[in-house]
């Protein structure tokens, strides 16, 4: 890198920020799904969480690049001889991506790691954001605009990880707030639209109908994903998930109406389906948590592929507040589980001032 580069480094606080998300209707972001899925408009919903994964960007030893995240043991490689299948893999190859030696990336996320709420992509995201801003800064080129950032993260992590992801994750980090995201795989035109569901005024009052938990157990979202994908694949469970699209639909239409009741019913029969499908979508705890949502009178299901990682419930006020009882019981037989504080983040990606 250049010496503008290291001296931006060396005198600038260079951190940026992204915020995790749970979600409704996942893996229709992925294109095994949603290109021959089009026809039945498939789209997935998103909630940017206010638990920011940050990034910090700080000097270290030229031609090197070392990362420290938590949850990880630290490592370091030349920037050009960096493993992409090590854990730290897609960092590594955005700092490739990049060229950026003499760096040390430091990560730390305010959610539990291997959660299924986005971590590893909203991770990429920050990354590629404080990039983008010294980039700019030194007059490389250009700064990215929010989609660039979230297609060059999606991109890195599907070439590093050497399977189909979804985009979903990154979208949200980038953009923040309540979305729908709409998969119509056109040729000339990007694949997906973004439609608003909530305005930011009314976010505070969505926030009194939602409850997080953490099971205390990290996901694998591979395993999953690829048990969905050789099903669809293989022409076993294309109804499924049209019906998945038509869940994911009502539960977004009575987001906006603000019935609640009805957003549960139509997330507890997408939780359901996927379950049919793969019943090791939940572990012991999450079949637990689910199972007294439902008796609660609300929805639930797991973030992201599941397998792991945290259950999400959506209700009227009243019925949440009693969940929430509940749910502090039930988290108590597993030392590592707890409820997670849901606040909605409408930012998205903050970038660092150089």
């Amino acid at each position: 890198m250049t010496d503008i580069f290291r001296e931006i480094l060396a005198s600038k606080r260079v951190v940026a920020s992204a915020p995790c998300r749970i979600d409704m209707g996942g893996t229709l972001d992925i294109s095994t799904f949603y290109y021959p899925l089009r026809h039945h408009n498939p789209c997935t919903f998103n909630i940017a969480l206010d638990m920011r994964t940050e990034v910090r960007l700080l000097p270290h030893e030229e031609g090197r690049v070392r990362v420290s995240s938590e949850g990880f043991e630290s490592a370091e490689f030349p920037v050009n001889e960096a493993p992409f299948d090590h854990p730290l893999g897609l960092i590594f190859a955005i700092a490739t991506y990049f060229q950026a030696d003499g760096v040390h990336i430091v990560i730390k996320s305010a959610s539990p790691p291997r959660a299924a709420l986005g971590g590893s992509s909203v991770a990429s995201v920050a990354l590629i954001g404080a990039f983008s801003s010294i980039m700019d800064r030194i007059g490389a080129y250009r700064p990215l605009y929010r989609r660039e950032i979230a297609m060059l993260a999606h991109d890195l992590e599907e070439s590093v990880a050497a399977v189909l992801c979804g985009l979903q994750d990154q979208l949200a980090a980038s953009y923040g707030g309540v979305n729908v995201w709409r998969w119509h795989g056109r040729v000339k035109e990007g694949v997906f639209e973004k439609e608003r569901v909530i305005k930011k005024g009314e976010i505070r009052n969505l926030e009194r109908h939602i409850l997080l938990a953490y099971c205390g157990s990290t996901h694998i979202s591979h395993s999953v994903n690829g048990i969905w994908m050789n099903q669809f694949i293989a022409g076993k469970t294309r109804k499924q998930w049209q019906e998945i699209i038509r869940c994911t639909q009502q539960f977004i239409e009575a987001i906006r109406r603000e019935e609640y009741g009805k957003a549960a019913e139509a997330m507890n029969r997408e939780t359901a389906i996927r379950r049919e499908m793969t019943p090791d979508v939940l572990d012991d705890m999450g079949a637990t948590l689910v199972a007294d949502a439902v008796a609660q009178g609300c929805g639930a299901r797991f973030t992201g592929a599941g397998g792991g990682g945290c259950i999400w419930a959506i209700g009227g006020a009243d019925a949440i507040a009693r969940l929430r009882n509940v749910w502090e019981k039930t988290l108590l037989q597993r030392e590592t589980a707890c409820l997670l504080d849901v606040k909605i983040d409408n930012d998205g990606l903050k970038l660092p001032i150089l």
